[in-house]
């Protein structure tokens, strides 16, 4: 067989597209045809750190809105609360037997824990008090230390503290569980106001068991410290009886109980609160409770560092 010559033009067209390489596409789009791929920039560092500064800010901004409204919430079944029970009273609708049934179940689950808190408070502001004053030769006035001591401070602390704990986990457990099984909303969808039938009655209750919660302990931690002071201080019980006549009064009396009525509504209405608005079956139960308690004890002690600034300015303790 003869060789075929091929042309020279032919053979050089076969040289170049065998030397020559494919361009292959940067990316496919969803159509089928090619296109190119931009390139990613990269920030520049002013872009950098305003978006590193920008997630703390975004978040305290996001919190506090979360907490001003939380607040306003706050506010609003407060006053709807108080308004409430104000109503039922005068038109006598109050849920009598909710209120008593309630002040039970508080008094049941404070009582013991106040003894137990009470008694030692009692002696460890006896004895920090008995030693300064020893130490100054002043200990005929140890009755009145220790006692202004109970009656201004201790008692309202450690009654609020254990209304929060005890009664008011409770409560909001107790709100909780309702609110996750649906039943808040199946009063609502009859018309019932959640507020008026499961908060009011718990309202009522704790202005009525605070005032005896107060008073129980007063009397449990003064006896304690009386018990410190003639038995192992070694006072007599004249010095003491008459120290404390001359400082105390019953204006002491009446501030102590009124500040426990306010720190028992403040914790109250925080654990309905929390209550009513749990979500999430038992995690948020739990949460509810957590936040009850938290938020309970810090608005406490913030309230009574302000009221006993305002009183020790404009209502000082006088002798006699």
């Amino acid at each position: 067989m003869s060789n075929v010559a091929v042309p020279e033009h032919e053979t050089a067209t076969d040289d170049f597209s065998l030397q020559s390489t494919p361009i292959q596409p940067d990316s496919k789009s969803e159509t089928g045809s090619f296109t190119a791929t931009t390139p990613r920039v990269r920030p520049s560092l002013p872009d950098q750190v305003r978006a590193i500064v920008g997630q703390p800010t975004k978040y305290v901004i996001s919190q506090t809105d979360s907490a001003l409204k939380t607040l306003g919430r706050y506010v609003d079944m407060a006053a709807q609360s108080f308004a409430l029970l104000a109503t039922d009273l005068i038109r006598l609708r109050h849920p009598w037997r909710d209120t008593v049934a309630q002040s039970w179940f508080i008094l049941t689950v404070t009582v013991v824990p106040a003894l137990l808190v009470s008694i030692p408070f009692g002696v460890i502001v006896a004895v920090q008090a008995g030693s300064i004053i020893q130490q100054v030769g002043a200990s005929s006035i140890s009755g009145a230390a220790g006692g202004l001591g109970v009656i201004q401070q201790g008692a309202p602390i450690v009654a609020a503290l254990l209304l929060g704990g005890a009664a008011g986990s409770a409560v909001a457990t107790d709100l909780g569980a309702r609110s996750i099984r649906e039943e808040v909303d199946a009063m609502r969808v009859m018309g019932v106001n959640p507020v008026q039938r499961l908060v009011t009655p718990r309202l009522a209750a704790i202005l009525i068991v605070s005032p005896v919660l107060c008073v129980f302990i007063i009397f449990v931690g003064i006896f304690a410290g009386y018990f410190m002071n003639v038995g192992f201080q070694n006072g007599t019980p004249g010095s003491y009886l008459s120290s404390f006549a001359a400082f105390a009064n019953v204006g002491d009396v009446l501030l102590a109980v009124l500040k426990t009525w306010l720190f028992g509504v403040v914790v109250i209405l925080v654990a309905c609160q929390r209550g009513l608005e749990a979500r999430g079956g038992a995690r948020g139960v739990a949460d509810a409770v957590n936040a009850t308690v938290v938020i309970g004890v810090v608005t406490v002690m913030v309230l009574n560092a302000v009221i006993t600034q305002v009183v020790s300015m404009f209502m000082p303790s006088k002798v006699g």
